[in-house]
């Protein structure tokens, strides 16, 4: 049978690209996880990695070990946890994903209000995009996520999910801006994550034109640095400007144009009750969220 602790050591080993990077983030000296890799290899009879320069690289097999390894170690920490959460909320430990601008505003106020209510049961908050977050969930990392979707009728089979917010998306400008796209149909556009961008090009050939998109990032801080500077114009949803606002641009509410924050879950009901007593802070946290005026603001 495998050793748990040595598939533990490839998984991280996968994830970080080098033995010293795995070394510092499971605590282990460098000559201890050449020394476990070494065993797994006896364990299992094939070669999982090779020496390239002064590092190493996973082999084929190496790689469809580790994938599979944490598949079965995120399952055993699920497990972990809804064993805990059995002995009681004072115990145990419940796991979020949540992407950046949902962490940046209502999410730390739940798991504050969760932490005020069960001192003893530990939060683990991880920053996630909403396909990897999915992803994590469905591999056994996570307990719970905060996703989002632009489309409130698309659904995935084995996820379950609650609605927390409508949030409108906001025209970004330098200058005072207009609540109509068709208005910068010759600008330079400045696209964010895959989804978004997708959004994006959906608003814009509604609006009868296509973007000129010359600049990509997910990254909504330097979105509007780059919108603040001059360089183009952007639409971002409200958790972003709510989350960090720049003082340099312009917004305005664009109708027709809403994303739809969600809570998800994996697997059959009813939840663990660590996980149960996490997604009701996100609803009470979501329903205290502030909404945002349509009207336009400034600088």
């Amino acid at each position: 049978m495998l050793d748990v602790s040595r598939l533990r050591v490839l998984v991280a080993v996968a994830r970080t690209g080098s033995v010293t990077a795995a070394a510092k983030e499971l605590h282990y000296s460098q000559p201890s996880v050449s020394h476990h890799l070494a065993r797994l290899e006896a364990e299992t009879g094939a070669k999982l990695v090779r020496r390239v320069g002064r590092g190493i690289r996973l082999t084929d097999a190496g790689r469809t070990l580790a994938e599979r390894g944490a598949e079965i170690l995120g399952r055993l920490d699920a497990a972990e946890a809804e064993l805990s959460a059995h002995v009681g909320l004072d115990q145990g430990r419940v796991r979020l994903a949540a992407f950046p601008s949902a962490l940046g505003t209502f999410v730390p106020r739940a798991a504050s209000l969760l932490a005020e209510r069960h001192p003893g049961l530990r939060v683990s908050l991880t920053e996630a995009e909403p396909p990897e977050a999915v992803r994590m969930l469905r591999a056994g990392y996570v307990d719970a996520a905060v996703i989002f979707r632009y489309d409130p009728g698309a659904e995935e089979d084995d996820i379950r999910t609650w609605r927390l917010l409508d949030e409108p998306s906001h025209l970004v400008t330098a200058e005072a801006a207009e609540p109509d796209l068709a208005a910068y149909a010759d600008a330079e556009w400045i696209a964010g994550c895959d989804r978004c961008r997708l959004h994006l090009l959906e608003m814009c050939e509604r609006a009868g034109f296509s973007p000129r998109i010359s600049f990509t990032t997910d990254d909504f801080v330097a979105v509007q640095a780059l919108v603040a500077a001059g360089l183009g114009v952007t639409a971002l949803p409200a958790l972003t400007l709510r989350a960090a606002r720049n003082p340099d641009v312009c917004t305005v509410a664009l109708p027709g144009s809403t994303r739809y924050v969600l809570a998800a879950t994996y697997g059959e009901p009813p939840e663990p009750p660590a996980t149960a007593a996490l997604l009701d802070a996100l609803r009470e946290t979501t329903d205290a969220e502030p909404r945002p005026a349509p009207a336009t603001t400034g600088p």
